[in-house]
Protein backbone atom coordinates (compact mmCIF):
# COMPACT_ATOMS: atom_id res chain seq x y z
CA UNK A 1 0.00 0.00 0.00
CA UNK A 2 1.01 3.32 -1.04
CA UNK A 3 1.00 6.05 2.06
CA UNK A 4 -0.18 8.64 2.54
CA UNK A 5 1.73 11.92 1.40
CA UNK A 6 0.65 15.78 2.03
CA UNK A 7 0.47 17.94 -1.20
CA UNK A 8 1.29 20.68 0.82
CA UNK A 9 4.84 21.50 1.33
CA UNK A 10 4.78 23.34 4.76
CA UNK A 11 3.01 19.98 6.24
CA UNK A 12 5.29 17.81 4.07
CA UNK A 13 8.53 19.30 5.83
CA UNK A 14 7.23 19.12 9.12
CA UNK A 15 6.64 15.68 8.98
CA UNK A 16 9.87 15.09 7.66
CA UNK A 17 11.71 16.61 10.93
CA UNK A 18 9.54 13.80 12.85
CA UNK A 19 11.09 10.94 11.05
CA UNK A 20 14.19 9.00 9.19
CA UNK A 21 13.65 7.99 5.94
CA UNK A 22 10.01 7.91 6.71
CA UNK A 23 10.48 5.41 9.69
CA UNK A 24 9.53 6.96 13.20
CA UNK A 25 10.77 6.58 16.77
CA UNK A 26 8.45 9.11 18.94
CA UNK A 27 9.15 9.19 22.89
CA UNK A 28 6.09 10.87 24.16
CA UNK A 29 7.00 12.77 27.79
CA UNK A 30 3.42 14.10 28.33
CA UNK A 31 2.64 11.70 30.78
CA UNK A 32 3.36 14.81 33.72
CA UNK A 33 0.37 16.02 33.82
CA UNK A 34 -1.26 12.36 33.89
CA UNK A 35 1.21 10.84 36.49
CA UNK A 36 3.16 13.45 37.98
CA UNK A 37 6.35 14.12 38.22
CA UNK A 38 7.45 10.73 37.86
CA UNK A 39 10.57 8.99 37.07
CA UNK A 40 12.15 10.04 33.82
CA UNK A 41 10.32 13.36 34.21
CA UNK A 42 11.43 14.83 36.70
CA UNK A 43 14.44 15.74 35.61
CA UNK A 44 12.93 15.63 31.50
CA UNK A 45 15.67 17.57 30.20
CA UNK A 46 18.10 14.90 30.92
CA UNK A 47 16.03 11.99 29.64
CA UNK A 48 15.36 13.73 26.49
CA UNK A 49 18.97 14.50 25.95
CA UNK A 50 19.57 10.55 26.26
CA UNK A 51 16.48 9.32 24.35
CA UNK A 52 17.57 11.44 21.34
CA UNK A 53 20.99 10.59 21.88
CA UNK A 54 19.83 7.06 21.24
CA UNK A 55 18.48 7.73 17.75
CA UNK A 56 14.77 9.32 18.73
CA UNK A 57 13.70 10.99 15.83
CA UNK A 58 10.75 13.26 17.84
CA UNK A 59 9.71 13.67 21.20
CA UNK A 60 6.60 15.00 23.01
CA UNK A 61 5.24 16.57 25.77
CA UNK A 62 2.62 19.26 26.62
CA UNK A 63 3.21 22.87 26.08
CA UNK A 64 3.98 24.09 28.54
CA UNK A 65 7.19 21.52 28.98
CA UNK A 66 8.59 23.60 25.37
CA UNK A 67 11.14 25.53 27.17
CA UNK A 68 13.12 22.60 28.31
CA UNK A 69 12.58 20.44 25.36
CA UNK A 70 14.62 22.41 22.57
CA UNK A 71 17.97 23.21 24.06
CA UNK A 72 17.96 19.68 24.76
CA UNK A 73 16.47 17.43 21.87
CA UNK A 74 19.83 17.20 19.70
CA UNK A 75 17.82 18.35 16.56
CA UNK A 76 14.84 15.79 17.28
CA UNK A 77 11.67 16.79 15.66
CA UNK A 78 8.86 18.39 18.58
CA UNK A 79 4.84 17.01 18.98
CA UNK A 80 2.89 19.45 21.43
CA UNK A 81 -0.05 17.31 22.88
CA UNK A 82 -3.24 18.99 22.92
CA UNK A 83 -5.91 16.81 25.42
CA UNK A 84 -5.34 15.24 28.76
CA UNK A 85 -6.64 14.18 31.89
CA UNK A 86 -4.96 13.45 35.17
CA UNK A 87 -4.79 9.55 37.28
CA UNK A 88 -6.08 10.73 40.20
CA UNK A 89 -9.04 12.84 38.66
CA UNK A 90 -12.70 11.32 38.46
CA UNK A 91 -12.15 10.07 35.16
CA UNK A 92 -9.25 9.25 33.13
CA UNK A 93 -10.46 8.61 29.99
CA UNK A 94 -12.10 12.10 30.01
CA UNK A 95 -9.05 13.58 27.87
CA UNK A 96 -10.19 17.56 27.87
CA UNK A 97 -8.42 20.05 25.36
CA UNK A 98 -5.08 21.60 27.18
CA UNK A 99 -3.66 23.83 24.25
CA UNK A 100 -4.03 24.91 20.75
CA UNK A 101 -2.48 24.63 17.21
CA UNK A 102 -1.19 28.27 17.58
CA UNK A 103 0.61 27.81 20.54
CA UNK A 104 1.81 24.62 19.43
CA UNK A 105 3.56 26.36 16.79
CA UNK A 106 4.36 29.35 19.24
CA UNK A 107 6.40 26.30 21.21
CA UNK A 108 8.14 25.50 18.18
CA UNK A 109 6.20 22.30 17.59
CA UNK A 110 6.84 20.18 14.33
CA UNK A 111 3.16 18.68 14.98
CA UNK A 112 0.41 18.38 17.16
CA UNK A 113 -1.27 15.26 18.97
CA UNK A 114 -4.59 14.44 20.13
CA UNK A 115 -5.85 11.42 22.31
CA UNK A 116 -9.27 9.52 21.26
CA UNK A 117 -10.43 7.03 23.08
CA UNK A 118 -12.87 4.30 20.13
CA UNK A 119 -15.57 2.88 22.31
CA UNK A 120 -15.61 5.06 25.18
CA UNK A 121 -18.32 7.15 26.22
CA UNK A 122 -15.94 10.39 25.80
CA UNK A 123 -16.01 9.42 22.34
CA UNK A 124 -18.10 11.70 20.69
CA UNK A 125 -16.70 15.10 22.44
CA UNK A 126 -13.39 13.64 21.29
CA UNK A 127 -14.35 13.43 18.22
CA UNK A 128 -15.10 16.43 17.81
CA UNK A 129 -11.99 17.78 19.02
CA UNK A 130 -10.16 15.58 16.56
CA UNK A 131 -12.18 17.62 14.31
CA UNK A 132 -11.12 20.57 15.06
CA UNK A 133 -7.59 20.25 15.47
CA UNK A 134 -6.82 18.81 12.16
CA UNK A 135 -8.94 21.87 10.46
CA UNK A 136 -6.81 24.13 12.53
CA UNK A 137 -3.68 22.59 11.88
CA UNK A 138 -4.48 22.63 8.12
CA UNK A 139 -4.38 26.33 8.41
CA UNK A 140 -0.59 26.62 9.45
CA UNK A 141 0.41 23.50 7.96
CA UNK A 142 1.06 21.45 11.03
CA UNK A 143 0.33 17.56 10.91
CA UNK A 144 -1.43 16.04 13.43
CA UNK A 145 -0.95 12.86 15.23
CA UNK A 146 -4.18 11.12 16.26
CA UNK A 147 -3.55 8.96 19.06
CA UNK A 148 -6.57 6.70 18.54
CA UNK A 149 -7.43 3.51 21.32
CA UNK A 150 -9.69 1.20 21.08
CA UNK A 151 -10.91 1.98 24.66
CA UNK A 152 -14.61 1.63 26.10
CA UNK A 153 -16.66 -0.56 28.02
CA UNK A 154 -17.00 -4.11 26.52
CA UNK A 155 -14.19 -2.92 24.26
CA UNK A 156 -11.05 -5.32 23.83
CA UNK A 157 -8.17 -3.09 23.37
CA UNK A 158 -6.20 -5.57 21.44
CA UNK A 159 -8.92 -6.53 18.93
CA UNK A 160 -7.40 -6.12 15.50
CA UNK A 161 -11.06 -5.40 14.31
CA UNK A 162 -11.25 -2.70 17.04
CA UNK A 163 -7.93 -1.31 16.19
CA UNK A 164 -8.47 -0.84 12.73
CA UNK A 165 -11.82 0.90 13.00
CA UNK A 166 -9.66 3.42 15.54
CA UNK A 167 -7.09 4.18 12.80
CA UNK A 168 -9.85 4.09 10.45
CA UNK A 169 -11.70 6.78 12.14
CA UNK A 170 -8.44 9.24 12.46
CA UNK A 171 -8.02 9.37 8.69
CA UNK A 172 -11.58 9.86 8.25
CA UNK A 173 -11.27 13.18 10.79
CA UNK A 174 -7.97 14.59 8.84
CA UNK A 175 -4.81 13.08 10.79
CA UNK A 176 -1.54 12.76 8.84
CA UNK A 177 -0.29 10.05 11.52
CA UNK A 178 -2.34 7.09 13.86
CA UNK A 179 -0.85 5.92 16.96
CA UNK A 180 -3.04 3.06 18.55
CA UNK A 181 -2.36 0.01 20.30
CA UNK A 182 -0.33 -2.93 19.85
CA UNK A 183 -2.84 -6.54 19.06
CA UNK A 184 -0.10 -9.11 20.05
CA UNK A 185 1.51 -10.16 17.38
CA UNK A 186 2.66 -8.91 13.54
CA UNK A 187 -0.54 -11.03 11.65
CA UNK A 188 -3.44 -9.86 13.46
CA UNK A 189 -1.78 -6.30 13.16
CA UNK A 190 -1.44 -6.48 9.33
CA UNK A 191 -5.31 -5.81 9.79
CA UNK A 192 -5.09 -2.30 11.58
CA UNK A 193 -2.33 -1.37 8.83
CA UNK A 194 -3.79 -2.33 6.25
CA UNK A 195 -7.25 -0.66 7.75
CA UNK A 196 -5.69 3.11 6.83
CA UNK A 197 -3.73 4.69 4.23
CA UNK A 198 -1.94 6.40 7.14
CA UNK A 199 1.77 5.54 8.67
CA UNK A 200 0.64 3.58 11.68
CA UNK A 201 2.64 3.84 14.93
CA UNK A 202 2.35 1.60 18.55
CA UNK A 203 2.20 2.81 21.63
CA UNK A 204 4.52 0.84 24.03
CA UNK A 205 2.10 0.46 26.56
CA UNK A 206 3.33 -0.74 30.24
CA UNK A 207 7.33 -1.39 30.57
CA UNK A 208 8.18 -4.44 29.78
CA UNK A 209 11.78 -6.58 29.99
CA UNK A 210 14.14 -5.31 27.70
CA UNK A 211 13.44 -8.46 25.47
CA UNK A 212 9.59 -8.25 25.40
CA UNK A 213 10.17 -4.07 24.17
CA UNK A 214 12.06 -4.66 21.24
CA UNK A 215 9.98 -8.30 20.47
CA UNK A 216 6.84 -6.11 20.17
CA UNK A 217 8.29 -3.56 17.75
CA UNK A 218 9.59 -6.64 15.92
CA UNK A 219 6.15 -7.27 15.32
CA UNK A 220 4.89 -4.24 14.46
CA UNK A 221 7.23 -3.56 11.68
CA UNK A 222 6.33 -7.08 10.44
CA UNK A 223 3.16 -6.18 9.81
CA UNK A 224 4.21 -2.74 8.05
CA UNK A 225 3.69 -0.22 10.76
CA UNK A 226 6.20 3.07 10.34
CA UNK A 227 7.69 2.81 13.68
CA UNK A 228 6.20 3.76 17.62
CA UNK A 229 5.04 6.18 20.46
CA UNK A 230 6.90 4.47 22.71
CA UNK A 231 6.86 6.24 26.29
CA UNK A 232 7.17 4.59 29.77
CA UNK A 233 8.94 1.79 28.51
CA UNK A 234 11.59 4.77 27.42
CA UNK A 235 11.53 7.54 29.53
CA UNK A 236 11.32 4.94 32.56
CA UNK A 237 14.31 2.83 31.50
CA UNK A 238 17.19 2.60 33.88
CA UNK A 239 19.25 3.62 30.48
CA UNK A 240 16.78 5.42 28.19
CA UNK A 241 19.28 6.22 25.87
CA UNK A 242 20.19 2.38 25.39
CA UNK A 243 16.85 0.92 25.13
CA UNK A 244 16.21 4.06 22.36
CA UNK A 245 19.02 2.72 20.81
CA UNK A 246 17.63 -0.55 20.80
CA UNK A 247 14.11 0.27 19.72
CA UNK A 248 16.06 2.26 16.89
CA UNK A 249 18.14 -0.52 15.37
CA UNK A 250 14.49 -2.50 14.73
CA UNK A 251 13.37 0.89 13.06
CA UNK A 252 15.68 2.46 11.15
CA UNK A 253 18.40 -0.49 10.71
CA UNK A 254 15.55 -3.64 10.18
CA UNK A 255 17.69 -5.44 13.11
CA UNK A 256 16.43 -8.92 14.54
CA UNK A 257 15.42 -9.36 17.92
CA UNK A 258 18.86 -10.03 19.01
CA UNK A 259 20.54 -7.49 16.69
CA UNK A 260 19.35 -4.92 18.43
CA UNK A 261 19.41 -5.75 21.97
CA UNK A 262 23.26 -5.65 20.80
CA UNK A 263 23.14 -2.40 19.49
CA UNK A 264 21.60 -1.25 23.01
CA UNK A 265 24.36 -2.69 24.80
CA UNK A 266 21.83 -5.59 26.20
CA UNK A 267 22.46 -8.93 26.36
CA UNK A 268 20.25 -11.24 24.31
Amino acid sequence: MTRHTPTDAGRAARLDRLSTDGKILMVPMDHGITLGAVQGLADIESTIDAVTRGGADAVLTQKGIAPRVHPNKNGAGYVVHLNASTSIGPDADDKRVTGTVKEAVQAGADAVSLHLNVGNQHEPKQIEQLAEVTKDAREYGVPVLAMTYARGEGVDSTDPEALGHAVRLGEELGADLVKTGYSGDAESFEHVVESTDLPVLIAGGSKGTNRQTVEMVRGAMDAGASGVSMGRSIFQHEDPEQIAAAVSAVIHDDASVDDALMAGGFEG
